[in-house]
């Protein structure tokens, strides 16, 4: 058994050129180790794993970007790994919840990309094959997956969008995708309400019944009536000024309500034509698997949680206890 171990660890090549190994965050050292085996970094991922547990090494190993080799033992490269991430590039971090131009405006801060050459090939999605084609004239907002990458000095707008879509398809599974489809949901419909579920909630543990009211308002075909929309519709209308107030309005007029534009759903019946922002997995996970409710309506109390009704007359009693009165 002791030879057996010994022949697990031995390197998996007599390669000895370093080669640049990522670390995506949250990935797990199962994942980890299997990746290193597809590579053929390691002769054994489940002896990686082992290793790894033995070790309690497990939750140091951070995001980011590492130099291992073939010619490295699996202990050697774990050693390698348990030390932390060489920080060669530059680490960009994109919040759950942004438009677009909010990730443009990141992009330019750090010197990485002009604002307005992301925006342009994020609008005409040029160049990005997603797994679902996007509908005619829809850009990839919505697709610009919020998380934290390691970026090369010499990345272009054009490399930034391919790696942030392709972490977008990455975290969208096909078990999520089933889950959607058997809703009657196309992804790009999904990817849309859970960018509303994203600007929405406030507390997570909220997103699968924030999620499951507005798909039991479209089921009736009743409008969404959310005001994140309006809100999109709003900054929309007029970038330069929204870039005065975050691009979000934080309280919106009658006029604003009334404003036409096909992403104004107390205007138009069901879902706008796109995403509104950026949705996290646990906004898409909640489209996928929502909360079973009968609820129609939900209201703010102010202190980050919503209370749910599922009728008119609760909801304006609703309306009247916790915003009226504030």
């Amino acid at each position: 058994m002791g030879a057996g171990v010994g022949n697990l660890d031995a390197p998996a090549g007599d390669d000895a050129q370093p080669q640049t190994f990522i670390v995506r965050p949250g990935q797990a050292a199962a994942d980890i180790g299997k990746e290193l085996h597809d590579r053929g970094l390691i002769k054994s991922p489940l002896m990686f794993r082992a290793q790894v547990e033995a070790r309690g090494v497990d939750a140091k190993i951070e995001a980011g970007e590492y130099r291992v080799s073939p010619a490295m033992t699996t202990s050697e490269i774990i050693a390698v790994l348990s030390r932390g991430a060489t920080r060669t590039g530059i680490q960009l971090t994109i919040p759950e919840g942004w438009r677009a131009e909010q990730v443009a405006q990141k992009v330019e801060s750090l010197g990485i990309g002009r604002a307005d050459e992301f925006l342009m090939l994020v609008r005409s999605g040029a160049g990005v094959r997603l797994a679902e084609p996007l509908p005619a004239g829809q850009s990839l907002e919505g697709y610009l997956f919020p998380n934290t990458y390691e970026l090369k000095k010499e990345s272009d707008a054009r490399a930034i969008i391919d790696l942030m879509t392709r972490d977008f398809e990455r975290q969208f599974s096909a078990q999520l995708r089933a889950k959607v489809a058997a809703q009657g949901l196309t992804v790009h419909q999904a990817v849309t309400l859970a960018s509303i579920v994203e600007r929405e909630a406030v507390r997570p543990a909220e997103q699968p019944t924030i999620a499951s009211v507005y798909l039991n308002r479209l089921k009736i075909n009743m409008p969404l009536q959310a005001d994140p929309t309006v809100q999109f519709a709003v900054a929309t209308a007029n970038l330069a000024e929204a870039l005065g107030f975050g691009y979000w309005k934080r309280d919106l007029t009658r006029d604003d309500l009334r404003l036409p534009s096909p992403y104004n759903t107390y205007a138009q019946r069901g879902l706008p034509p796109g995403p509104i922002c950026s949705p996290g997995l646990g906004a898409l996970e909640a489209v996928a698997n929502p909360a079973s409710t009968e609820y129609l309506f939900f209201v703010a109390k102010g202190d980050g949680t919503h209370v749910f009704t599922k009728s008119d007359v609760e909801h304006a009693a609703n309306v009247e206890r916790y915003q009226r009165g504030q």
